[in-house]
């Protein structure tokens, strides 16, 4: 079968974000889904792995602010920097992000990087302009429930607060509940429907 190439290729980055590398996670599976798909269409997919770096938490405003960071976590930066688009993978934990993938966050979106105080002292400049990016969350719960009962708290405070704060838009998102079902037909459904967004390169 003959590959169909984006007429705009896009460089993309995928951040696979479950804290445990080693499970056969359906996230992993999307993942890989998307990436096929990005592949296929003439896109730059990159993965990034957060479970396979290695740095430390941030303990204070002043490490945040000053220190040097850590090799894995610049080398995450210039992936953040390249990229058009980032697509963030990661499974739903007691209601919110895996504390990994939070302070992965925490590490990698530094002020001088992705944001800056602005040149009179009054707020901050937002220096990922440009760039684009989907989030998708799994989880052990209906998407309903978590969307309109719990009214998504975390996925907004990641749109608004850490991505949308950083000049990233727009954010789109894709919820995707009761993954721990016996569902072939239903988990072949979000595969392919990752597959296709790799091929948009969305």
């Amino acid at each position: 079968m003959s590959k169909t190439h984006a007429s705009t290729p896009s460089r993309i980055l995928v951040v696979q974000g479950p804290p445990d590398a080693s499970a056969n996670h359906f996230c992993s599976a999307l993942v890989e889904a998307y990436i096929k798909g990005a592949h296929e269409a003439g896109h730059e997919a990159t993965l990034l792995v957060v479970s396979k770096l290695e740095f430390p938490l941030l303990r204070s405003k002043e490490e945040w602010e000053n220190d040097e960071p850590p090799q894995d976590i610049r080398k995450a930066q210039s992936d953040i920097d390249r990229a058009d688009h980032i697509v963030i993978f990661y499974p739903l934990w007691l209601g919110s992000v895996p504390a990994l993938l939070k302070a992965f966050f925490e590490q990698t979106l530094r002020p001088g990087f992705a944001i800056d105080t602005k040149k009179n002292g009054k707020g901050w400049d937002k220096l990922l302009h440009g760039k684009s990016a989907r989030i998708v969350i799994t989880m052990g719960m209906p998407a309903l429930i978590y969307r309109w009962y719990f009214r998504a708290h975390s996925l907004k405070s990641l749109e608004r607060n850490v991505l949308g704060f950083c000049g990233i838009k727009p954010i789109k998102e894709n919820l995707i509940g009761m993954v721990e079902e016996e569902n072939d037909a239903k988990h072949q459904k979000w595969l392919e429907k990752m597959h296709a967004l790799g091929r948009k390169g969305a």
